[in-house]
């Protein structure tokens, strides 16, 4: 049902949302200015995530006749919260319809991949894939499986790949060379209709196996870029103090994940002919397009607030991809020694990015002088941590003018996650230093 909210004031602009697909109508995509600030492979350094508090055609959809499955989906939605601590809403909803749509894998033309990666251990990724291996459609589970032994687990009715410890197989250039006919099937499986040739049998025949199957896969630190740029990124992080979720039982939780799993099939299988046939609005272009789009064709399926949220994930989940650089995987080590830097001066509230690389460059024991010739650089620093959610900004100094840099209370989340015992930091000495309500 259409909204009349935004009609109130006869001098307001006239709002476009996105449309929601319908049977038999290919959608239009939204108009190009809401597209730009996303790029086909996602590493365009001009764009700029949108800024959540300034609303777009995205954010302005209403909401639409709700179906069967917008509360599965709400069910779903819980039971995956219940478990896992997702690091956005957003993430969370792509995760919940990610799931939705290996139901429906028969009517894709892409399968998405779920890039479940951290930067360090006790993050919730193998947690999280603990409860998807429950609730996905045909899970197989692999953990340092051959690809031999994959892509002879695909049939033309595909399975749902779970790789767990990636890390195992990309950690490393020559673990990433050794496992390459690992990420070439990874790579070619995204696509329906890309097979490989093996010779099989005593009459050493050729055979032609499949390779179209969702999975997720999850490791420590970014996966190959070609992988990376054919998922959907969630980039987990460790709980924090207070931050709580119910301990994962095996034989106890299984029947209700089943349930839910079970109801999300039996909604999905009549809908198959008509998402085979739904091209919704996105609000990205190309690859990302194409990896999102089973995404959103399952909100709009679903209806009530879906369509929206898929839409938001979407395009604030690739913009926030396009300025992580992917070569730069960093880690909690750049977290502990800038917390000593911060505590060598006296807690300052902030520091200048050339500080901070003077004293990270002069440590001695640290390898960041080793990172480059002529040490770590402003852009290598600020891709690390960019994974952590922190970036830097226009600082004041003592005398009154600006420079880059950063600020104290944007690591302070991140310090109690991920180097906790280095100088701790609580919620008494945040706020002793003036720094513990700022945004």
């Amino acid at each position: 049902m259409e909204s009349t909210s935004h009609q109130l004031d006869p001098a307001a602009p006239t709002v476009t949302w996105p449309p929601v697909a319908k049977a038999g109508e290919p959608g239009t995509y939204l108009p190009a200015q809401q597209a730009l600030a996303s790029t086909a492979c996602g590493r365009d350094a001009e764009a700029a995530p949108a800024d959540p508090a300034v609303p777009d055609g995205t954010d302005l959809m209403p909401d639409t006749e709700a179906t069967e499955g917008a509360d599965l989906l709400a069910q779903l939605r819980a039971q995956i919260a219940k478990f896992v601590i997702l690091p956005s809403d957003q993430a969370l909803d792509a995760t919940t319809l990610w799931v939705a749509a290996t139901h429906l894998q028969g009517s894709w033309q892409h399968a998405p991949r779920l890039a479940v990666v951290g930067p360090a251990k006790r993050c919730g990724k193998s947690r999280l894939l603990d409860v998807l291996t429950e609730t996905v459609h045909n899970p197989v589970a692999t953990v340092n499986s051959s690809p031999a032994a994959i892509f002879r687990s695909i049939s033309e009715e595909p399975p749902t790949l779970l790789v767990d410890e990636a890390d195992t197989i990309f950690g490393s250039p020559k673990m990433a060379e050794r496992n390459e006919e690992m990420r070439g099937l990874l790579n070619a499986g995204h696509q329906r209709d890309r097979y490989v040739l093996r010779v099989v049998g005593k009459e050493h025949a050729p055979g032609r196996f499949h390779t179209f199957a969702m999975a997720a896969i999850a490791g420590i630190g970014d996966l190959p870029d070609t992988i990376m740029d054919r998922s959907i990124v969630i980039r987990m992080r460790r709980r924090a103090e207070g931050e709580r979720v119910s301990p994962y039982r095996t034989k106890r939780d299984r029947p209700a994940l089943h349930a839910i799993r079970d109801k999300i099939a039996r909604w999905t299988a009549p809908l198959a002919d008509q998402a085979l046939r739904l091209e919704p609005a996105m609000p990205v272009e190309d690859r990302a397009a194409d990896t999102w789009e089973p995404l959103v064709i399952i909100a709009d399926l679903a209806g009530g607030p879906w369509p929206r949220r898929a839409r938001q994930a979407c395009k604030r989940m690739v913009d926030a991809e396009v300025q992580t650089e992917e070569d730069n995987p960093g880690g909690a080590r750049i977290l502990a020694d800038i917390r000593r830097i911060f505590h060598a001066n006296r807690e300052a509230d902030s520091l200048t990015t050339d500080q901070l690389l003077r004293e990270l460059n002069d440590n001695a024991e640290a390898p960041w002088a080793e990172a480059a010739r002529g040490g770590l650089t402003p852009r290598a620093l600020g891709a690390m941590l960019r994974e952590f959610g922190i970036t830097s900004g226009n600082v004041r100094l003592g005398d009154g003018t600006q420079r880059k840099g950063y600020t104290r209370h944007k690591f302070l989340d991140a310090w109690r996650r991920y180097c906790p015992t280095v100088h701790p930091v609580t919620t008494a000495t945040a706020e002793s230093t003036g720094t513990g309500s700022r945004g």
